[in-house]
């Protein structure tokens, strides 16, 4: 089976593709200048920390459980939550010797919780990083989800139509723009030549 693509097919994938792409094609590549420029880019991350004590009724019920179950028991969770304005579902928590530790990595921040049973004491801290790092994890898919990245996958994916639709749109028109391939080749050569030469 023969498959060819008409000059107004081809106009309209690549128009099509341009379109889907344009807003995330900036958001890489501005944070692709972010991300090279790191070093320079001053942050000034802000640091919350909170402390509770766990009700007396719940540390019981929790003490008198042995062991301590994986999954984080339904009562503990909703106090957490409740406690310190947080979404616990999909996190991992962690017990060892009677404590409880979650982390809470995500895009432009972290945070961590720790609960002592024994004493009942609740640490939480809460570090942000600002929008910067924000969308600097996004560009590099960084605790940032399941659905970011099936976008990162889908975008990529447009992203390749929309150049390949490009090539084939230059080659039909090459024959009256003679530039066109050495510009094209030379797009290919300088990064090659960097790599080769200054990248070790």
């Amino acid at each position: 089976m023969k498959v060819s693509l008409s000059f107004g097919t081809l106009r309209q994938w690549h128009w099509i593709s341009s379109a889907l792409c344009l807003v995330g094609m900036l958001l890489f590549a501005i944070t692709g200048i972010t991300l090279n420029h790191a070093a320079q880019i001053e942050a000034r991350p802000s640091v919350t920390l909170h402390q509770a004590q766990l009700p007396k009724p719940l540390q019981n019920q929790l003490l008198a459980v042995d062991p301590l179950p994986e999954n984080l028991p339904a009562a503990l969770r909703t106090w957490l939550e409740a406690e310190l304005a947080i979404d616990l579902a999909g996190r991992e928590a962690e017990w060892e010797d009677g404590e409880l530790y979650i982390g809470l990595p995500r895009p432009g921040g972290d945070a961590w919780l720790s609960l002592d049973l024994i004493s009942g004491e609740l640490l939480y801290e809460s570090t942000e990083r600002g929008w910067i790092a924000y969308f600097n994890d996004l560009h590099k898919g960084r605790h940032s989800g399941v659905a970011w990245s099936w976008f990162i996958d889908v975008f990529a994916g447009v992203c390749v139509l929309f150049c390949l639709t490009g090539l084939l749109l230059m080659q039909r028109y090459a024959s009256g723009r003679p530039t066109t391939w050495p510009v094209l080749g030379l797009g290919l050569l300088v990064p090659l030549l960097l790599a080769l030469l200054f990248i070790h």
